[in-house]
């Protein structure tokens, strides 16, 4: 019977024989795979001459706009603006008092002083840290049955933070996560820095990691991430066989996989010397309770088996907490991995040895691999990767920033920039962002404020006699207008805490846990993991602070589709089912934010009238019309505050942004 892994390489074949052709065996790349868009050198570009462009940027899309006859939308108002902008840069709905400074604000500059306002703010670290998170699919777990916690890996969430917050160069930012540990030992932010490369789902065997089915998955997940996230290629695809539709060799793979090879995991203890050994002593008599609880149980049944299991949980709740630690990673040359092509992706099955190279798409035929004794090897491969002449890195960064903007990149599929992904929408654009990134130092907050100060991100999300434009351009890949788009799940819950008047704005430290249902958390492999945070306005705090745990999700995150942090997120994905109705009608967190905001609206505005302009102008972010008013009136006059402020939380006026 033919294996699932041949019907599928069949049916590829079958499907895409011509790309398939294409591919060169051997070490040689052919014209046609070396001429692929994506592993060209960026061009020198110069924004078109188009009537009408105040910017670059929009040089670039009213001029492709004009070859496709289409017209684009109008500017969007100035109360839509600043809400839009606020959510985009902050992930936080601006107040009413900062919806009407700038609505009053009739200076040429307003929207650039508001615009650098915000790019200044910790809340825009703490939301650009979050799409970072997610492409690194950042967890503080291992995953798999176990989901053991990674009590310190929350320092690496806010080395991110405080990265966006310096607006550190990319290339820096990329280098120290890639070996920060060999850059500077002695340094704890490279250190931290270097815990990406930890980040990855951790499969445990009995605490053996050492294992050969145990250390491949690891290579494994380091490598593929650099793939996904730094070059937005599918150099996993390589890992079985040579990939079926790019010019990535099975062998450039563990080429690339060979870099890591020195590479284990490491806790640099932060704790002193005497602290250890008081903590060693401590846990010394735990486990000693422990060991002897669960040898009286053996044989056990029925209620005795009862009682010594809770006699059991009580004496793990008296594990001492880990000590405090980097979470990191370190190179031992004496315990490195010997690299072999695996055949098929499989420990078991070892071929030729294999030495540290880079992608062979991108070198010359024949190119040699680095000599086994380099002292830094990652050092030499962040030194490949953020180098200016790597076509994929600076296009795939800016292209990511785009799509956070916009809600679409130029290139559609961000973890792809291969055969099988996405064209460029604007290739000339693409590559002028990236090269202007690239000479302005790589900076983050410029770029921002480039795309956030075009006429293209200031458009109206409608406008009138749009069929044409609809018809041709229905995915607004051309942005004849502003794509309407729903909060994520972070924003969503943020939001309805800002509106509540409960918005905890305390930054860093330990990650919270919050209540969830207690079914949720006896699915658990250990029910003692999801230990709730006693101080009850911890449970107040940015979504970004809760704990980013893969085998329990909070509920109200999971069904506004937060990623499962097992893989790289390219894009988050907006999905509309009952479940997310019945969290915003019937959830705990939604009714208790609800009470909360009614409690403000009683505050702060007197009578029904006040207060359904006040609940517009918190949730909304403007003033209701006179049927919503009229409504909503109505509706007071015969419900309770609570159920009229959970209503104004299930809006789409709420919910979406235009």
């Amino acid at each position: 019977m033919m294996s699932w892994f041949r019907l599928h390489a069949s049916i590829v074949l079958l499907v895409f024989p011509l790309a398939a052709a294409e591919v060169a065996p051997g070490e040689k790349y052919t014209p046609v795979e070396r001429k692929h868009w994506a592993f060209q050198p960026r061009t020198n570009v110069e924004p078109p001459r188009v009537t009408g462009a105040s910017t670059p940027i929009d040089a670039f899309v009213l001029d492709k706009l004009a070859k496709e006859g289409l017209q684009a939308a109008p500017p969007a108002d100035r109360a839509t603006l600043i809400r839009r902008l606020f959510y985009d840069l902050t992930g936080l709905p601006p107040t009413p008092a900062e919806v009407d400074a700038f609505v009053k604000d009739k200076s040429p500059d307003a929207w650039e002083t508001l615009v650098d306002r915000l790019l200044g703010s910790r809340a825009y670290s703490e939301r650009w840290a979050q799409h970072w998170l997610d492409v690194v699919r950042f967890a503080e777990t291992d995953g798999f049955e176990y989901d053991t916690h990674r009590p310190d890996a929350w320092r690496y969430r806010d080395y991110v933070v405080k990265s966006f917050a310096d607006d550190k160069p990319y290339d820096r930012f990329v280098t120290e996560q890639l070996a920060g540990d060999e850059i500077d030992p002695s340094n704890a932010e490279f250190r931290i820095a270097s815990g990406f490369q930890r980040l990855g789902s951790l499969r445990k065997n009995a605490g053996n990691q050492e294992v050969a089915s145990s250390r491949n998955e690891v290579l494994t997940e380091m490598t593929n991430i650099v793939g996904a996230g730094l070059l937005g290629v599918t150099l996993g695809c390589a890992r079985c066989h040579d990939h079926k539709f790019d010019p990535i060799r099975h062998k450039d793979y563990y080429r690339m996989q060979a870099f890591f090879a020195p590479v284990w995991d490491k806790d640099i203890p932060m704790a002193t010397e005497e602290e250890q050994k008081a903590w060693s002593a401590k846990k010394a008599v735990a486990d000693e309770e422990v060991k002897k609880l669960r040898a009286q149980m053996r044989g056990l049944k029925g209620e005795a088996r009862t009682q010594m299991e809770s006699r059991l949980k009580e004496a793990e709740s008296k594990m001492p907490e880990p000590l405090p630690a980097l979470f990191s990673v370190g190179n031992d040359f004496a315990k490195a991995s010997p690299i072999h092509v695996l055949n098929r992706g499989d420990h078991l099955q070892k071929g030729e040895r294999m030495g540290m190279r880079t992608l062979g798409v991108l070198l010359a035929d024949g190119a040699p691999e680095l000599p086994a004794d380099t002292k830094a090897p990652r050092t030499e491969l962040a030194r490949w990767v953020t180098s200016p002449e790597n076509p994929l890195t600076a296009r795939v960064i800016v292209n990511r920033v785009w799509q956070y903007h916009f809600g679409r990149g130029i290139v559609a599929t961000p973890n792809d920039f291969g055969r099988m992904g996405g064209r460029p929408s604007h290739p000339q654009l693409l590559d002028w962002l990236a090269n202007d990134f690239v000479a302005g130092g790589w900076k983050f907050k410029p770029l921002h404020k480039k795309i956030v100060m075009s006429g293209a991100y200031r458009r109206a999300s409608t406008m009138p006699l749009a069929k044409a434009a609809e018809e041709k351009d229905p995915g607004n890949a051309l942005l004849w207008k502003f794509s309407r788009r729903r909060l994520q799940a972070e924003e969503i819950r943020d939001s309805m805490l800002a509106v509540a008047n409960r918005l905890n704005l305390a930054d860093g430290g330990p990650s919270v846990i919050v209540p969830v249902d207690v079914d949720l958390v006896n699915l658990l492999y250990k029910p003692s993991q999801w230990a709730v945070n006693q101080d009850r306005r911890d449970h107040d705090r940015r979504s970004l602070y809760l704990i980013h745990k893969r085998n329990l999700r909070v509920p109200m995150m999971e069904v506004f589709d937060a990623p499962d942090l097992q893989i790289s997120c390219a894009r988050r994905e907006t999905s509309t089912h009952a479940p997310q109705a019945l969290e915003l009608m019937n959830g705990a967190f939604a009714n208790d934010t609800a009470k909360s905001f009614a409690a403000r609206l009683d505050r702060e505005a007197a009578g029904p009238a006040a207060q359904v302009d006040l609940a517009y102008r918190l949730a909304a972010g403007r003033a209701p019309n006179a049927r919503e008013k009229a409504a909503a009136v109505r509706f007071l006059a015969t419900q309770p505050l609570s159920e009229f402020a959970l209503a104004m939380l299930n809006l789409n006026a709420f919910l979406y942004v235009n």
